[in-house]
């Protein structure tokens, strides 16, 4: 697993860079503030429902939740399940509204 700033990440979408980005928070948390990434919760990523992005097993996987455990704990079990590029933002959702706001 590696790692990756706020600041990075935005770049990078600002820059229109094909990224597969993942949030692992609850539907809920998505609804609430999302930064257009595919929503699969932790639940399902430890129960291996990963079927929804099983064509993601070759690309690089950035992976956010509220504050970076949850992502954390899901680029783990995604690199176990063959998922060999995960990158962890840091800080996650709260990093990102503390820097760049809603």
């Amino acid at each position: 697993m590696q790692t990756i700033t706020v600041e990075a990440l935005k770049a990078r979408m600002d820059a229109g860079e094909a990224l597969y980005i993942l949030d692992v928070r609850e539907p809920a948390e998505y609804e609430e503030f999302n930064i257009g990434a595919k929503l699969l919760p932790l639940g399902q990523v430890q129960a291996m429902e990963v079927d929804a992005i099983e064509e993601w097993k070759d690309k690089e996987v950035i992976i956010h939740c509220r504050s970076g455990k949850r992502s954390a704990t899901a680029c783990m079990f995604l690199e176990t399940m063959g998922f060999n590029n995960t990158v962890n933002v840091e800080g996650g959702v709260l990093a990102w509204m503390e820097k760049f706001g809603r």
